[in-house]
């Protein structure tokens, strides 16, 4: 896999707290629990297996967030792509509403870690917004408000007016409000996750590449790539977008999308009052969908999908300006100060894979746009699991490690379709209009 874009250039990492020290593993250790992979999910379940006295390690190849928890839109969003009913009728009464228990709560994993552990963490909690590109797409969203409404969240349906004065763009046909959202700086969240984890007894290795993943015994045996092991009773796998080969065939199972993000110069008052003046992110409902916020300097940031390829320049990120433009006349000629992107992992049906393929393997991967809210509260989940054995306590059941067919032909499939969808929302965007 070819090296991703470096992190050094992102907003998080310009903004975010410094990095406590994860020195690499050198020497052979043993745990109850060794996990792969220090983003949200991994230093998550560490920091909840601490709590019940549960020893583990955590490896990461490069530092804490490094990955997509460094990298993405620091949108806190509650829920699955897939709606409350939807989520009972393709798992069954009893699974189906403990999924949408479990989905509802999400952001408030995250939000009650920073608080109860004094995150050094900027955040805002004031909802995340939804918004229908075209008219066809509001039934849609009506009847998701609908259904979550029903069960007691704290939405709302805003009309095109209310749209306007909520977003600041008057692209929309309507949109919906969830309050139970909200937005954090993503790096300092994984970073602060990380502080809290090792002040709580996790040993974090940064620098530390697992190679090699075997059974031995009634143990595993984790390999990195200095010849140090880590001994353990259990192994999460937690490692999303930038999956390797530690396990056979898991790499296949997803697609490792590029996700590209720009950010502008902290804005004017007037101008930055005049862009989703109630501190919430939107997404839109685009098939190629955009996402947008400012963050806590007064920057906007924008992101969305990208090349396949890694990017190698700048005119990478020249859509992402257009469409800010376009979106945000008062915007035009703002100055990009930060472009950058990182891998999202895509599966088939859009939901997220819990994969047990063997005693004492759990496997989690794939995010479809949740990662902050749903990986947080997918760790506390596993360390319940893992300390109970109920399997209950997992908000999915484990399925086969099942790769995608013809898996290398996916990406240039799914590069194909990136193209098809946007053509067909310009042409939606042009009878709109």
């Amino acid at each position: 896999m070819a090296e991703p874009f470096p992190l050094e250039p992102s907003l998080w990492a310009a903004t975010a707290p410094a990095a406590v020290a994860t020195p690499p593993l050198t020497e052979s250790v043993t745990a109850d629990v060794c996990i792969v992979g220090a983003g949200y999910c991994g230093l998550s379940t560490g920091l909840h297996l601490a709590e019940r006295g549960i020893k583990a390690v955590v490896l990461e190849a490069k530092e804490p967030g490094f990955g997509g928890s460094g990298r993405n839109g620091g949108q806190v969003i509650p829920g699955l792509k897939f709606d409350p009913d939807e989520l009972v009728a393709m798992f069954g009464p009893e699974r189906g509403r403990r999924l949408v228990d479990f989905v509802a709560s999400t952001a408030d994993v995250v939000f009650d870690l920073i608080d109860r552990h004094k995150m050094a963490v900027p955040y805002t909690r004031t909802g995340w917004i939804q918004s229908a590109f075209s008219v066809k797409a509001m039934p849609a969203l009506e009847a998701r408000a609908a259904q979550w409404q029903r069960l007691g969240a704290p939405v709302e349906v805003l009309d095109k007016a209310a749209t306007e004065r909520h977003v600041g763009s008057d692209q929309y046909a309507g949109a919906w409000l969830d309050r139970r959202g909200g937005v954090v700086q993503p790096l300092a969240y994984a970073r602060e996750l990380a502080r809290t984890a090792i002040g709580a007894g996790v040993a974090v290795h940064g620098n530390t590449l697992a190679k090699k993943l075997e059974r031995s015994g009634d143990k595993w045996v984790v390999t990195t790539a200095s010849g140090a092991t880590v001994t353990a009773d259990r192994v999460v796998l937690a490692t999303n977008g930038y999956t390797g080969d530690l396990w056979p065939r898991l790499r296949q199972t997803i697609i490792a999308a590029n996700s590209f993000q720009i950010a502008t110069r902290p804005l004017s008052d007037n101008v930055r009052k005049s862009i989703l003046p109630g501190g919430q992110a939107n997404s839109d409902s685009r098939r190629i969908g955009l996402y947008y916020r400012l963050d806590h300097t007064g920057r906007f940031l924008l992101g969305g999908r990208g090349r396949m390829g890694e990017p190698t320049h700048p005119h990478d990120w020249r859509h992402l300006q257009a469409m800010t433009e376009k979106m945000f006349p008062q915007l035009k000629g703002a100055e990009i100060e930060f472009r950058w992107g990182g891998r999202v992992a895509l599966t088939r049906d859009h939901l997220p894979h819990l994969h047990e393929p063997a005693p004492g393997l759990l496997i989690d991967i794939g995010c479809m746009g949740r990662g902050v809210a749903l990986q947080s509260a997918m760790g506390r989940a596993f360390a319940e699991y893992i300390a109970t054995g109920d399997a209950a306590a997992l908000p999915l059941p484990p399925t086969p490690v099942a790769p995608l067919p013809v898996h290398g032909l996916n990406e240039l499939y799914l590069a194909a379709f990136i193209n098809w969808y946007r053509l067909l929302d310009r042409l939606d965007a042009a009878r709109a209009g």
